[in-house]
This record gives structure tokens, C-alpha cells and sequence, in this order.
């Protein structure tokens, strides 16, 4: 074998290192404005959605203070003109897996809603249709133009 000799000039490609895993509790102590972000597999994103349901009976009581361990059960997401599409199925497929039962998005350019349940089901709400609570919000719907 031929030795090969190793220089110390500087990589045309910097080191592309992971960036550093943060824990809840570290979350809780950072000193973050507003705190408008989100711990999705240990790094920090903004992943919330516009408008979040969580029923009274699912509440832990009294509540804590802090991050509540417990996804929303509606998640409701307003599309802005900036939103890219892959980013937002990335949120509504982290919202289901972390146990979302159903998730409204709504789309005021197009004049529609997507509606993504648990169970993999979906179905689009034209302007002219209905947001339906189904068994998350039994007993709740919203004309989809009111909101648009």
C-alpha cells in the first residue's frame, strides 16, 4: 500500500454537520421570543397550525404550564401565497402521525379546503361546501365561503 500524504488546506465543501438535537425541558429553558416553534424529532421548526382544537375531555387537569405531550384533535391550516405545497403535506402528514385526527386546509386562492382525516381518508370542500366537525366536532360545521 502507498502512504498518501494528508494536507491541511481548507475543503472546497464545508463539513455538513448535523445540527444539535434539543430535548423538551431544554425548549422550556430556551430563551426564544414568543417561543413560535416546535420540537419535530429533536429540532427546532415552526410546524403549528393556524388554528388548533383540543377537546375539554382530552385536557389533562389542572393544565400544565408549558408544552402540553398531546396533539391537537383538529388542526386547521390557512394557506399563504408563500406556503409551498410539499412543505404543508409535510405538515399534515406530522400532525396525523403525531395523532391529529383530522386536518382542514384551507385554500383562499383556489376557493376550496383539503380535509386529511387519521385514517389516510381525504376529500376536497369546494367554496360552495361545508367544513364538517365529523366525529372530532360532532355536531360543528362551517360554510367553507364564510371562511374564505
Amino acid at each position: 500500500m502507498i502512504p498518501v500524504a494528508m494536507t491541511t488546506e481548507r475543503a472546497y465543501v464545508e463539513s455538513m454537520s448535523s445540527p444539535a438535537l434539543m430535548t423538551a425541558d431544554q425548549l422550556l429553558s430556551a430563551r426564544i421570543p414568543n417561543k413560535r416553534v416546535e420540537l419535530v424529532r429533536g429540532l427546532l421548526v415552526v410546524r403549528e397550525p393556524d388554528i388548533a382544537f383540543i377537546s375539554r375531555e382530552r385536557l389533562p387537569d389542572p393544565v400544565p404550564a408549558g408544552f402540553l405531550d398531546l396533539a391537537p384533535d383538529l388542526a386547521v391550516e390557512v394557506l399563504s401565497p408563500d406556503d409551498r405545497p410539499g412543505a404543508v403535506l409535510q405538515k399534515v402528514a406530522d400532525w396525523l402521525s403525531a395523532g391529529v385526527r383530522l386536518v382542514w386546509v384551507v385554500d383562499p386562492v383556489r376557493r376550496l379546503a383539503r380535509v386529511y382525516r387519521h385514517d389516510g381518508t381525504q376529500a376536497v370542500a369546494p367554496a360552495d361546501g361545508m367544513l364538517d366537525g365529523e366525529d372530532v366536532l360532532p355536531g360543528f360545521s362551517c360554510a367553507l365561503c364564510a371562511v374564505l
